[in-house]
């Protein structure tokens, strides 16, 4: 079974390497990428070979696009041929945003099996959310194999298309916005007094442990937000101040930019 992925910059890195943590004996991963050096560095640290574009169209069972938006359509013209000879012999597994499962029908062919995916920053270590979608020409086999090359990368959601790009907008660009709101506790800490150091590792467990309370006991955001805010305490004191602030307002309208971003990209 051979693997193969054109483009090794952030996001198409780390996707290569959680497929390179999972592959098994008689299977190998290739990569490709303008840059020679970058894919090269990559590869020596995964296990991985070097190869060009065409190389990998022609010989790989499964096929990672890891190229930026407006790069793909160039890409797919250099290799369109070489993919509709091989007809459903391989799938395409493609992160560009904006771009539809009907797009990669008219610049790759009907019949090139295609799964649309959008994953996001945190695939680096192995809790990345991988949103999902396929065209019609991608069988059961296909789709197996491709849940099994993301089991190290995080968790996996098959979505309706109409809803990948709303979806995207939280666990695609969610990571920026959360980063944003580490550091801003962070800052509030600082500013009381704490080092910037422990004011940061403080901020980032409070985040992972709220998340994993949440996820594993099933409760509401809000009841938890809730248990915390005890009648006139400090935690409400707090609460009140974001919502003076606009916090949930701003980080509803981040969200609903982005996606507003994203149609405009896909006409």
């Amino acid at each position: 079974m051979k693997i193969g992925s054109i483009g090794t910059g952030n996001m198409g890195g780390a996707i290569a390497m959680a497929v390179s943590s999972v592959l098994k004996e008689g299977y190998t991963l290739s990569l490709a990428d303008n840059c020679t050096e970058k894919a090269q560095a990559l590869a020596e640290k995964i296990g991985a070979s070097v190869k060009d574009n065409l190389t990998l169209a022609s010989e790989c069972d499964v096929l990672f696009l890891g190229v930026k938006p407006q790069v793909m359509p160039i890409l797919a013209d250099e290799i369109k041929e070489t993919l509709r000879s091989r007809g459903r012999e391989v799938c395409v597994v493609s992160m560009a945003a904006g771009i539809s499962l009907a797009d990669y029908a008219d610049m790759l062919g009907a019949d090139t099996p295609v799964i649309r995916i959008m994953p996001n920053t945190p695939v680096s270590v192995g809790e990345g959310m991988i949103l999902w979608c396929a065209n019609s020409a991608v069988n059961d086999e296909q789709k197996q194999l491709f849940i099994g090359l993301m089991a190290n990368a995080g968790k996996l959601d098959e979505i309706p298309e109409k809803l990948i790009d709303a979806a995207g907008c939280i666990s695609g660009c969610g990571p920026a916005f959360v980063s944003m709101f580490i550091e801003s506790l962070a800052d509030g800490g600082v500013l009381c007094g704490l080092s910037r150091d422990k004011a940061l590792a403080y901020a980032m467990q409070t985040l992972i442990g709220t998340a994993t309370l949440a996820l594993e006991t099933g409760i509401h955001p809000g009841a938890l937000k809730d248990a915390v805010c005890s009648p006139g305490g400090t935690t409400i004191e707090g609460v009140a101040a974001l919502e003076k602030g606009g916090f949930r307002g701003d980080v509803i309208n981040a969200v609903v930019a982005a996606y507003e971003k994203t149609l405009k990209l896909t006409k």
